[in-house]
């Protein structure tokens, strides 16, 4: 008796269970044909669904799983009904949080604040107010005051001129220099070279102070007296001189460029953005020449850079300056265009030939 009871449940169960099931793919049928109807009615040859379409397709044809729409889905495949599906819950559950007052504008004008404190060391709140009220934004002092205190940013008085300020206001009298290294073939195998050079920061001349296997003490002393003459030193005029830590600037160097008045700017740690000029000659040197070469002796070496620098000064325009040429080649409008080289063809410079 019992077993009969429960037998009769479970079929009553599946019954449940199958009636269901066809009344889902029924209902899905019945939203099909009516968007179908819809298309029809609009006079469309192609269906394009909307997103109302989409989303009554969808919820009819989620119940049902991917088997059963792949019997009975006919204008859209399976996948397509499910994946309209997860795009429904995804707009469900992202809500459009409502926010106070402008996020927009005080994100703008609190990076303004930093920007100008930043910038303009001698500026207190005042005068960042008073810039700001110039760019249509009214705010109080606390509030910059506030804003400066968050990012650890002190008051005028205590506040440093940032590297770049100090760099570019002063380039006229800053000069860096660096060393770059070329692995040369000799009779002794590979060796290294290094060679150092010195780069107006100002103009962006630069002029190659020597290239050896071994820079010593007593080698560098002798370039530092070179830069230094009086009459043709390239340091003739500068003020500053950016260098790393480097061992190979000896105290002797040093002290050489000090009794001449030339003051040493020492970059700080792992810091090669405050030497950013001098690095990115040699970031240039070396993509535009000496990783395209290979090297048989020291003078190939001194050669090829000699015949780059007069590449880099007279007929590389740079982005630095105005996209303009180191030694002020006025741009040309008339001629036939025509193009020189220097080593064997990797450096060109394109002009126009006078007629």
């Amino acid at each position: 008796m019992i077993e009969t009871i429960h037998l009769q449940l479970l079929l009553a169960t599946f019954a449940g269970w199958v009636g269901r099931r066809q009344s889902q793919a029924i209902g899905y049928l019945l939203e099909e044909n009516r968007v179908l109807k819809e298309h029809l009615e609009s006079g469309g040859k192609r269906l394009r669904f909307t997103d109302d379409q989409r989303r009554r397709l969808a919820a009819k044809g989620k119940p049902l799983g991917r088997k059963a729409l792949r019997k009975i889905a006919t204008i859209v495949t399976p996948d397509t009904i499910l994946a309209w599906h997860r795009k429904l819950i995804a707009v469900k559950w992202t809500y459009p949080h409502k926010r106070v007052g402008r996020p927009g504008v005080m994100k703008e004008i609190r990076r303004l604040i930093i920007r100008m404190a930043a910038e303009n060391p001698s500026w207190g709140y005042a005068r960042i107010q008073g810039q700001l009220k110039h760019l249509n934004h009214r705010v109080a002092r606390s509030t910059i005051a506030k804003v400066l205190k968050e990012h650890g940013i002190k008051p005028s008085p205590d506040r440093p001129m940032s590297w770049r300020t100090f760099v570019r206001s002063h380039a006229h009298l800053i000069a860096a220099a660096d060393f770059f290294t070329t692995e040369v073939w000799t009779a002794r195998g590979l060796v290294r070279y290094f060679t150092l050079f010195v780069i107006d920061v100002g103009t962006r001349r630069v002029h190659i102070a020597g290239t050896t296997t071994s820079p010593t003490s007593v080698w560098m002393e002798q370039i530092a007296r070179n830069l230094t003459d009086c009459y043709d030193g390239f340091l003739k005029g500068n003020r500053y001189l950016i260098i790393d830590r480097d061992a190979k600037f000896s105290s002797g160097f040093q002290s050489i460029l000090a009794d001449i008045g030339v003051e040493i700017l020492l970059t700080a740690y792992q810091a090669p953005n405050m030497n950013a000029y001098a690095e990115r000659f040699v970031k240039s040197i070396k993509s535009e020449c000496l990783d395209q070469m290979i090297f048989l002796g020291r003078e190939s070496l001194v050669r090829a850079i000699a015949e780059y620098v007069t590449h880099y000064h007279d007929e590389r325009s740079h982005q630095g300056i105005g996209n303009a040429m180191i030694s002020g080649a006025v741009p040309q409008s008339e001629g036939i265009v025509e193009a020189q080289e220097r080593l064997g063809g990797l450096l060109k410079y394109y002009y126009r030939r006078a007629a």
